[in-house]
């Protein structure tokens, strides 16, 4: 039997863009948390600190299959008994959800990290040419912690990337839930040939990522030219 194979890939990328909007909140919700929890775990906030640590914890030691069903099933009837009714909520916002707290816990050390890595001296000299610490972080914190974090920041976007593709497993027709759809009609024929087609769209899905980022990390290593 001959495959058509641009029919497959037509097939599967007409759910691309619901993945994209899943990936593309996802990402954004997660650096917005992770950055909140970064600044808890710099300041060490009474409390909090000890919070973020238990949620880091959880996070990284359980599968994130096990928290998307703790989202989505869970999450919904705890939330009853405080009298919070989400229930009528798409699938789609416990996805992002899900993934917007897992990817946000990892996102959160990556911006401690990088934000560690600049040299408290400097720090120091901002101070003594009387700058205010919202402009150090701005002028000096933020530009050297974002360029020594991208290579992190690559490898989460990319896993975000991936991690989306359990969305089909609470029942959203993402690309990955089109593949399992089209196998299943085809009663398990073409499964290989369909399984082909959707490792190479996210693998270029991958590629496009680690390109951009690393124009990005290129142009910001370079000297300022005076």
């Amino acid at each position: 039997m001959q495959i058509d194979w641009f029919h497959l890939f037509d097939q599967v990328l007409q759910q691309l863009p619901i993945t994209l909007f899943m990936i593309g909140t996802a990402l954004v919700f997660a650096l917005i948390l992770g950055f909140l929890l970064a600044i808890i775990r710099i300041r060490r906030t009474p409390i909090l600190n000890t919070l973020v640590r238990i949620f880091l914890s959880f996070s990284r030691s359980t599968p994130l299959i096990l928290q998307l069903f703790l989202v989505y099933f869970a999450l919904p009837q705890l939330l009853l008994f405080v009298g919070i009714d989400i229930n009528h909520l798409s699938r789609l916002f416990f996805a992002i959800l899900a993934f917007t707290l897992h990817s946000g816990a990892y996102l959160s050390e990556v911006i401690r990290a990088g934000y560690q890595s600049v040299p408290h001296a400097q720090i120091e000299a901002g101070l003594t040419v009387g700058m205010s610490y919202p402009q150090i972080i701005r002028r000096i914190i933020l530009p050297q912690s974002l360029r020594n974090s991208l290579p992190n920041l690559t490898t989460q976007i990319i896993e975000l990337i991936k991690d989306t593709s359990l969305a089909f497993t609470i029942g959203i027709i993402d690309m990955m839930g089109q593949v399992q759809l089209i196998i299943d009609n085809n009663y398990g024929l073409g499964m290989l040939e369909v399984y082909v087609v959707i490792s190479i769209i996210y693998w270029g899905l991958s590629l496009i990522v680690q390109g951009v980022l690393f124009y990005v990390s290129h142009r910001t290593s370079r000297p300022y030219q005076v």
